[in-house]
């Protein structure tokens, strides 16, 4: 089980945010930011992950998702970059790795554009955010959620849920999460400006794609933006290769260490 702190941060502009912090394993630090699916999508590939290795793998909740507050002036996810750069300095960490999946692999760029000497490596893990023609992200807020499910994995079955069993309480954090995405990220989940900043980048890259992600499709794409980049495709898996085939992602993480990705060497 993780433990769970709080955390307030300063940011010019904005003020004080409070931040959730859930940590699990102790060891080299991994910052693991989440989707639109909110924090219950990484916590069991976190616990797994540490219990793997000698890991302490951070996962902060985005503010405004699971039921948590959202600053009025927090509202972009250059914002959020921010917000988790402020943090990895009140924490004085070093030698972190980022890993991000969907809106979080967006953030974890911007994290990495931010060019924080604490930043030693990142993991994008069907990244939203770049924009390219012909390769939109499929539109979240128009789709049902038997239709999100369909495209999200690989087989939907065992994470199919519905939404109008849930108690009211998780309605309400669903909803909340839906406002969160829809105001950091924009309907479009893009910014035509990303793709031609990551060439910047002199941070090693891993960019992780579920082969049959049907929520978006650029992964080599991404991959091809940043300098330092590889790209691997997962098999038998979907936009949340850590919620679906965890093992994958760890696998692959570690793997990228015998290939002479030293971000990731431990």
């Amino acid at each position: 089980m993780g433990t769970t702190t709080q955390h307030t941060v300063s940011l010019e502009g904005i003020g004080p945010v409070e931040v959730s912090v859930t940590e699990y394993g102790s060891g080299q630090p991994f910052l693991l930011l989440h989707g639109g699916a909110g924090p219950q999508s990484v916590t069991g590939f976190a616990e797994k992950f540490a219990a793997a290795h000698d890991v302490r793998v951070l996962v902060p909740t985005h503010p405004g998702f699971a039921g948590t507050v959202r600053p009025e002036a927090l509202a972009s996810v250059s914002g959020l970059a921010m917000l988790y750069g402020a943090l990895l300095d009140q924490l004085a960490l070093t030698d972190v790795t980022v890993i991000g999946n969907s809106i979080g692999g967006w953030i974890t760029a911007e994290i990495a554009l931010l060019k924080s000497p604490r930043v030693s490596g990142i993991v994008l893990i069907d990244a939203v955010g770049i924009e390219v023609p012909g390769h939109p992200v499929a539109d979240f807020f128009s789709l049902t959620m038997d239709e999100v499910f369909r495209l999200s994995f690989h087989d939907p079955e065992p994470f199919r849920i519905d939404p109008t069993t849930l108690p009211p309480a998780a309605q309400a954090i669903a909803a909340g999460n839906r406002t969160a995405i829809a105001v950091y990220a924009g309907s479009a989940m893009t910014d035509p400006t990303l793709a031609g900043r990551l060439g910047s980048l002199e941070v090693p890259t891993l960019v992780l794609w579920g082969e049959s992600d049907g929520i978006v499709d650029y992964g080599r794409v991404y991959a091809a933006a940043i300098p330092l980049a590889q790209f691997q495709l997962l098999p038998e898996t979907g936009h949340s290769p850590q919620l679906e085939t965890p093992d994958q992602v760890i696998q692959a993480i570690w793997d990228s260490a015998d290939t002479g990705f030293s971000a990731f060497a431990r």
